[in-house]
């Protein structure tokens, strides 16, 4: 709204100073501080709300040291996360470009999801929440939103450029924005991938869009998932998720803008980089509930947070077309993830087969069996984020690593 409103001024009053917000980097330094400063404010007067009205977390005993003292610490705690990240992205962002639209949608809708699997929880006493069909409903109509916005809407194209004829630089650039379901395959020279491909000539091209859909349910539903498993143990998701924010704001910035993305030889997307404002409050807003989330936690973000973390992070990685970095990036959503399934698989393979269920874990998710192991959680959450930094410095290494 504010782009708006001193593009205004400057067009028709020349107001001094107000040509700044044409520049990315100074809405994404405006996001950030934006949502830093409505955390701070107003978060302690949501945690306060939430333990008036008595929104505390219902604890089941799993033997886990320090498990029963956080009972009755307030949940729902990821509405602090929603309103330091939409305010300054409505404020501070285009509200016009297809990608912020599509990027708040998605974190209202996720949000709604979790909202209705905490408030059965708390207010129905009911603590398996929304049942998980309807979770996946839900991830799936988002998946089909994504999915169709990126593949139909006229604004969302690639930029190729035709070869130079010449090296000196006042030779203007030719180029064609095209609509095109290419995108980033990491550690390969020639690193893009068609998912028109996948129809391996079986049936013709314009069936593309049914496998892109797809493919884009499956990566919202396993990220949002897996953001949700991750939220175990007090600041694991929200920390984590700051430094996937990071990275996504870098690869958005790089593929929004022309001069680095030929530099790099990376795909030019076209008004990508105003994804940087949103990746900015994004951040500010995990590094805001961070500031409560911290052992000892003063608040849970609850299902309201966690699915909406990692619904966005998926719909951020579509957006730029850098999708297929997910398991490199998400590494941490993706081995808590795993971590269940071979847990689960395990169980009932061996249950099946000897008559009693065996374990390859002392429990699942992973974070919880280190704790069983006697690994205090602060120093599991900090070996964890020590591991998603290595797996995002190594995420924008691929830029260059081919």
């Amino acid at each position: 709204m504010l782009y708006y409103l001193f593009q205004f001024l400057d067009e028709r009053y020349n107001f001094p100073g107000a040509g700044v917000f044409q520049y990315i980097s100074f809405r994404a330094l405006g996001a950030v501080i934006t949502s830093l400063l409505i955390a701070a404010i107003f978060g302690r007067r949501i945690i306060d709300k939430l333990r008036t009205l008595q929104i505390g977390e219902s604890i089941r005993d799993l033997g886990l040291e320090g498990q029963m003292q956080k009972r009755g610490t307030p949940t729902m705690g990821g509405f602090i996360i929603l309103s330091s990240l939409l305010i300054p992205a409505l404020l501070f962002a285009k509200l016009s470009n297809v990608y912020v639209v599509l990027a708040l949608v998605s974190t209202v809708w996720t949000g709604l999801i979790g909202f209705l699997d905490d408030y059965i929880k708390v207010f129905k006493k009911n603590k398996e929440g929304l049942e998980g069909k309807f979770k996946v409903v839900g991830q799936v109509g988002l998946g089909l939103i994504v999915g169709l916005t990126l593949y139909f809407n006229e604004y969302v194209k690639i930029r190729i450029y035709a070869p130079r004829l010449l090296s000196t630089s006042n030779v203007p650039d030719v180029y064609t924005d095209v609509k095109s379901t290419l995108t980033t395959v990491p550690f390969l020279k020639n690193n893009e991938f068609d998912y028109s491909s996948l129809l391996f000539g079986v049936l013709p091209d314009e069936y593309t869009w049914i496998v892109y859909v797809l493919v884009c349910i499956f990566i919202i539903t396993a990220v949002s998932n897996g953001a949700n498993i991750t939220d175990g143990i007090d600041g694991l998701a929200a920390g984590t998720s700051v430094i996937i924010g990071l990275t996504i704001g870098v690869l958005a910035y790089l593929s929004g803008n022309k001069v680095f993305s030929q530099y790099l030889n990376i795909m030019y997307i076209p008004n990508s980089g105003e994804l940087v404002i949103f990746c900015a409050a994004f951040v500010g807003a995990c590094v805001g509930f961070l500031w409560y989330n911290s052992y000892p936690a003063q608040v849970f973000m609850g299902d309201t947070g966690s699915l909406m973390l990692g619904g966005v992070i998926a719909v951020l990685f579509l957006a730029i077309r850098k999708e297929l970095l997910i398991p490199i990036v998400c590494g941490i959503f993706l081995i808590e993830n795993i971590s269940v399934i071979m847990q689960v698989s395990y169980f009932k393979y061996t249950k099946q087969r000897y008559g009693e269920g065996r374990r390859i874990f002392l429990m699942s998710p992973l974070h919880h069996h280190f704790q069983k192991k006697g690994y205090h959680e602060a120093k599991i959450v900090t070996r964890f984020w020590i591991i998603a930094i290595i797996l995002a410095v190594l995420a924008l290494a691929t830029l260059k690593l081919r």
